[in-house]
């Protein structure tokens, strides 16, 4: 085990490693100038060269990467350009509302996916098989501005039931979480229902009807560990993609989360801002799954961590 966590740690590195290269290249190209979005329309040349040298703009690529690097290595995420805040503080403020949305929508996705995936794989080739599957299809093409608007108009405007949008109660919660959950338990329920039928055609399921245990039993305790093992990990994936934040989602509700930290940053060239935002959600992917394969050898002690 100390072995593999050791492994997985290099590999995590040199993962973040390389996002950073990519990213802060992919800025250091763009045509966009951050020196002019902060001096402003009306700043004469001068001016705006000034600030570029006072953020280091000026200096070629590996100088200015380098001294990010070392910056990062100090746990140094860099000052926001517009905000005049540490990039760090920023994110942390965000982050609990982030991980709050994470939770709630994997918890969503799941009770709704796996539901939906179970069913169709024991009434596979029926008229409801046929129907979840078009359900999941359609939850999965659906964009996330027309389900999250069509959500608000029917629960929070129509019913009144929740509040159209904010953050601080678990009924500013519902809304956001579901439209999540709804549109990830497409892909949960096509994913299970496939790995639930090969688990069902396996021969120890057979000698498991042979022996009269029940179909609850069967399921639950012989087919249901077997067949959950691609959700684990695609369940570390969406830890990741939560993480850096459901832009759509949480601009159509208010959610203050990483996602609109990260758009705002986009529509103002905070180069700071973007990195360390790209950064975390790399370090929520590489996180994400290494907690999957870690939960993995508990659901089946076949695998094994080598």
């Amino acid at each position: 085990m100390a072995i593999y966590l050791l492994r997985r740690l290099v590999q995590a590195l040199l993962i973040l490693l390389g996002v950073s290269l990519v990213t802060f290249a992919l800025l250091y190209l763009l045509p966009a100038d951050p020196a002019r979005q902060i001096a402003g329309r009306t700043a004469s040349a001068q001016q705006v060269a000034a600030i570029r040298s006072q953020l280091g703009l000026d200096q070629p690529f590996f100088v200015q990467y380098g001294r990010y690097l070392g910056n990062l290595v100090q746990g140094d995420l860099g000052r926001s350009y517009l905000q005049r805040s540490e990039v760090s503080d920023l994110i942390a403020a965000r982050l609990p509302a982030s991980l709050l949305l994470m939770v709630a929508a994997i918890a969503c996705e799941l009770a709704i996916g796996l539901t939906m995936g179970v069913a169709a794989a024991v009434r596979r080739g029926r008229t409801s098989d046929h129907l979840l599957m078009v359900g999941s299809f359609v939850t999965v093409s659906a964009p996330q501005f027309v389900v999250g608007l069509l959500l608000l108009y029917v629960f929070a405007v129509r019913l009144g039931w929740f509040p159209i949008g904010g953050y601080g109660s678990v009924s500013h919660l519902v809304l956001p979480a579901l439209t999540l959950g709804i549109l990830g338990a497409g892909w949960y329920s096509r994913m299970m229902r496939s790995s639930m039928v090969d688990v069902l055609r396996q021969d120890y399921i057979r000698t498991a009807r042979a022996k009269g245990l029940r179909r609850w039993t069967i399921l639950c305790r012989h087919a249901l560990p077997n067949a959950i093992l691609p959700v684990i990990a695609m369940i570390g994936i969406d830890i990741g993609l939560f993480m850096s934040g459901i832009v759509v989602v949480e601009s159509v509700f208010g959610w203050p989360g990483i996602g609109q930290l990260a758009w705002q940053a986009i529509q103002r060239v905070d180069l700071p801002i973007i990195m360390g935002v790209t950064l975390v959600s790399a370090v929520a992917i590489v996180l994400g799954n290494l907690l999957a394969d870690l939960v993995a050898p508990f659901v089946d002690p076949r695998i094994k961590l080598q």
